[in-house]
């Protein structure tokens, strides 16, 4: 964050300064990133206190700073030097606001869709990074909280700002684009996730559309040419259109996409600067695409060809729980997609352990431990059952669904009609752990995959302690 004296951030949000007289306000000055977790404060930084359901940051505003925080922004005066405002996270939102307009050199890039964006803000940043200092949210910081804490870590050396936007309805990312104003706006897919929310695609659709709406006239609108709903995003833009995807009418095209016996994608891109091959240190097919868009707007920001290529091929995992590939000792592999889940990612995971359970000399066992897809909506029955019916397509050898939400899929690998026991449902976490550890051994690849409130990532870790304790 810019340097900032107290008295400067009271201005900025409107708020009163308290247990701080006008001069010693003068006098403190914050220096580092804002946080609303006390355990998590940098010297000189911003602690934000929330009032939340379980827990009131006001509570730990006084251990905030005494573990090096200089101020305060809260909803209430409190024993330490303070901002008061109404609403402490809006406030957040006005504060990043001005310091990015004092950030003239600093280049925004807005990233949406249903689906892909924080492997695709990861991916990005990786090929920022190599033009440019660039800041990018750790984990999937994409809302009106995740948004302003990720753009006040920008400072003047800050050339390249990556944003995160997700949506739970009208106006949400009409809200962050106003606050940090990006040059590039990033749609990378309108997928059913999240349609329980809002009625419909098209609903969606025009909800991701506000972020293409909020550019100025010489921003850059990144679109997918392979999806029928946000294609038609560049009539609601006046900024210049550059397509990604694997159409031929795409700007950045990507080609045929082939995964190596450890489930790298390798493909072609190519644009009006040249073609080349590229190879992954990603897992998943879905990544390719991912490249895709990344190239895109890459290339949007001014980046040379070439630099873009490097940056693809030597970026690799940074978010937790996203197509995680760990060997145990035993010769278990283990991968822990269980961040989130939708029926798009879905399928691409399991195609992935297909292919994984491919790999050696051999055909090895694979084990998909499945959990519910959130927020779909009417159409959730019939998308858990399709994914039941396709890990049968894909020969997976054992299926274990995990929760009476996600049944229908292990009814749906039951009506399929060409396995014999090979789905086993059970009601929780511990069940499927118990099921688990009597059921895989050596050489066995295990997928699990979830919307991230099935908790399903203990499933995982209990599979990767066992190995472990058996080192």
């Amino acid at each position: 964050m810019i340097p900032m004296t107290l008295v400067e951030v009271a201005d900025c949000v409107g708020g009163r300064i308290v247990t701080a007289d006008p001069e010693q306000a003068r006098r403190i000055v914050v220096t580092g990133s804002a946080t609303v977790d006390s355990r998590d404060v940098a010297d000189g930084g911003l602690f934000v206190a929330i009032a939340g359901d379980r827990a009131d940051g006001h509570d730990f505003a006084a251990a905030a700073v005494e573990a090096g925080a200089a101020a305060v922004l809260c909803s209430r005066p409190v024993d330490v030097p303070c901002v008061v405002v109404d609403d402490p996270v809006a406030a957040l939102g006005l504060l990043a606001r001005d310091v990015l307009q004092r950030l003239p050199e600093c280049r925004v890039v807005g990233i949406t869709g249903s689906q892909g964006k924080t492997s695709t803000k990861d991916l990005l940043a990786q090929v920022l990074e190599q033009a440019g200092p660039t800041i990018a949210p750790v984990g999937s910081f994409n809302n009106e909280l995740g948004v302003p804490l990720t753009a006040l870590r920008a400072d003047r050396s800050t050339r390249y700002l990556v944003v995160e936007m997700g949506a739970k309805g009208r106006g949400h990312i009409a809200y962050l684009a106003e606050m940090v104003r990006p040059h590039v706006a990033l749609v990378l897919n309108v997928g059913v996730a999240h349609v329980g929310e809002f009625g419909s695609r098209t609903e969606i659709a025009v909800s991701k559309g506000e972020l293409v709406e909020a550019l100025p006239a010489d921003g850059v609108a990144v679109l997918n040419a392979d999806d029928e709903l946000v294609r038609p995003m560049a009539e609601r833009t006046v900024a210049r259109v550059l397509t990604f995807g694997s159409s031929d009418s795409a700007d950045v095209r990507l080609g045929p996409v082939d995964l190596d016996t450890t489930g790298r994608p390798n493909f072609s891109l190519s644009c009006e600067l040249g073609a080349a091959e590229v190879v992954l240190q990603l897992v998943g097919e879905h990544q390719a695409d991912n490249a895709a868009a990344v190239a895109a707007a890459a290339l949007a920001l001014g980046l040379p060809w070439g630099q873009v290529l490097d940056g693809l091929g030597s970026a690799v995992a940074r978010s937790r729980w996203r197509m995680e590939v760990t060997e145990r000792p035993d010769g278990v592999t283990v991968v822990n997609d269980a961040y989130n889940a939708n029926p798009d990612s879905m399928r691409a995971a399991l195609k992935t352990l297909a292919v994984l359970g491919a790999s050696g000399p051999t055909n090895r066992r694979t084990v998909a431990v499945l959990g519910e897809m959130l927020e779909l909506g009417a159409t959730s029955r019939d998308e858990h059952d399709a994914v039941g019916r396709l890990a049968v397509r894909l020969n997976v050898s054992r299926l274990v669904v995990v929760g009476e939400g996600a049944r229908p899929i292990h009814l749906g690998a039951g009506l399929e009609g060409s396995w014999s026991g090979e789905s086993v449902f059970v009601p929780d976490v511990e069940a499927a752990v118990e099921f688990l550890r009597g059921d895989v051994g050596p050489g066995d690849v295990v997928l699990v995959k979830a919307s991230r409130a099935a908790g399903l990532e203990r499933v995982a870790q209990a599979l990767l302690d066992d190995g472990e304790a058996h080192r």
